[in-house]
């Protein structure tokens, strides 16, 4: 008779958390996959190598549905590739990243995916897609459809950056009809172009168009009409939407009252909103806190928080930009040519569990579903997201307590700086399991080299869709 193969990896002694639900259990992982989640009380199975994770939590490897690696936008390219970005993703808890194939001017959609699909092959976590649409033509139906079919079902639109990026209400309209016929979900950075442009305007007239006045040229009236828009376009198609980066809790709460007319619609914000203010352009370096939309006041963040604390934020993404201070610094002086954008794919985790969890009483199962399980759900990334059997044996061991202070010289994304610099934050990951595969532990990072999937999306659940 013979004897059961021993495991590769058994975590025990830990609470195991997930969405829906949290408790001690033992976690069994076999060829990349999660094979049991057992009683605690039950003997460890055979198995290569054990990992007690008593007094820690242990949850699903992270998802981050918002990620720029190494784009070129305007003037300016991202100092990090995939191989950079992934790793800071590892070290960070996050064993997902979904990147966005903007078109360079005259590519085409298509040619925008199979392009990023090239540079991930030297990821070192799996990766996922978001197409991107700029305007609509005769052959735009049957490039989404192609897409899709290629595994791409989320595509990113821009309501704001005319002339660049900026998709306009009839292309907005096509898209979410069509994308949704392939089981599909629009993504969209919601800012009224023609507001932002001239608050911009007076901001220059003035001589405040600098990085000390970037809260003044992108108001928080721009997001909340163009958010109303998309959402009234997304209702009379029937189609679902998702909001990138929301700032502001009347945002939030239009996509909430959109849901209970029966939109599908979705709520994702990011680190940086929740745990700083636009009272850092008033500060050192404030060319370093250029992001868009712009960091709020502190009462907004207040109410934004308070927003994603009863459950009204469905996702968290880093919106990670990895540029330079040089980068940043050479156009201080006019935020409409200067590069938006924080680095964080590797700090997402302990800001949002510092301030949500740690500081605002979050419970823990909803922070799993908006650090992992919601965005591997509305990417189509069926495996991701959860610890249950026949997942991917993506895991994070966290230490609810520890605390740390950022420090960009500790970090590992390919920039000079971090926006939390001398900020305590509470809840690191102390080990991180990528695919059954252990790459960081107490003995620091094992790079696993360029072994990261290239993930193809199902269609989205028609439940989340309809």
């Amino acid at each position: 008779m013979s004897l059961p193969q021993p495991a590769d990896l058994v975590v025990h002694g830990g609470t195991v958390v997930n969405a829906g639900g949290s408790g001690p259990a033992t976690v069994v992982v076999t060829g990349g996959r999660i094979v049991a989640v057992q009683d605690p009380m039950l003997p460890l199975p055979p198995h290569e190598r054990a990992v007690d994770a008593t007094g820690k939590l242990v949850i699903p490897g992270g998802v981050d549905p918002h990620c720029h690696i190494g784009q070129r936008l305007g003037a300016y390219t991202q100092l990090d590739d995939y191989a950079g970005a992934s790793i800071a993703a590892l070290w960070g808890g996050t064993t997902t990243v979904v990147d966005f194939a903007i078109p360079e001017p005259g590519q085409s959609p298509l040619d925008a995916v199979q392009e990023r699909r090239d540079l991930a092959t030297v990821s070192r976590c799996d990766t996922a897609l978001h197409g991107c649409v700029i305007s609509w033509d005769d052959t735009t139906a049957k490039q989404i459809a192609a897409m899709a079919d290629g595994g791409v079902r989320t595509i990113k639109m821009f309501t704001t950056y005319r002339d660049v990026v900026m998709a306009g209400p009839d292309t907005v309209l096509e898209v979410l009809r069509t994308l949704h016929a392939q089981g599909g979900i629009a993504y969209v950075h919601a800012e009224a172009d023609h507001v932002i442009e001239d608050a911009q305007g007076l901001a220059a007239a003035a001589h405040r168009a600098d990085a000390e006045h970037h809260a003044l040229t992108r108001p928080e009236l721009a997001e909340a009409a163009a958010v109303a828009q998309v959402l009234a376009t997304a209702e009379h198609v029937g189609a679902p939407v998702y909001f990138v980066h929301q700032t502001t809790a009347e945002a939030v709460d239009l996509v909430r009252a959109a849901r209970r007319r029966g939109v599908r619609a979705y709520t994702e914000t990011c680190p940086h909103y929740l745990a700083l203010d636009e009272s850092t352009y008033g500060g050192e370096h404030a060319e370093r806190f250029v992001c868009c939309p712009p960091l709020r006041a502190a009462e907004t963040v207040a109410a934004l928080r308070a927003r994603a604390v009863v459950g009204d934020v469905d996702t968290l993404g880093s919106d990670h930009c990895c540029y330079s201070t040089s980068q940043k610094s050479e156009h201080r002086d006019d935020v409409r040519v200067m590069p938006n954008g924080l680095p964080g794919v590797e700090t997402r985790l302990p800001v949002a569990f510092t301030r949500l969890v740690a500081e605002d009483g979050m419970p823990v199962e909803r922070f799993v579903a908006m650090f992992a399980t919601n965005p591997a759900r509305l990417n189509g990334l069926t495996s991701k997201g959860m610890i249950g059997v026949g997942a991917d044996a993506d895991i994070v061991v966290l230490d609810p307590v520890a605390r740390r202070t950022a420090a960009a010289a500790d970090l590992h994304m390919q920039s000079d700086y971090t926006p939390y610099e001398g900020h305590q934050l509470t809840g690191w990951a102390e080990m991180v399991i990528s695919g059954g595969r252990v790459v960081l532990d107490a003995d620091g990072f094992h790079d696993p080299g360029p072994i990261g999937a290239a993930l193809h999306a199902a269609p989205i659940p028609g439940h989340l869709l309809t």
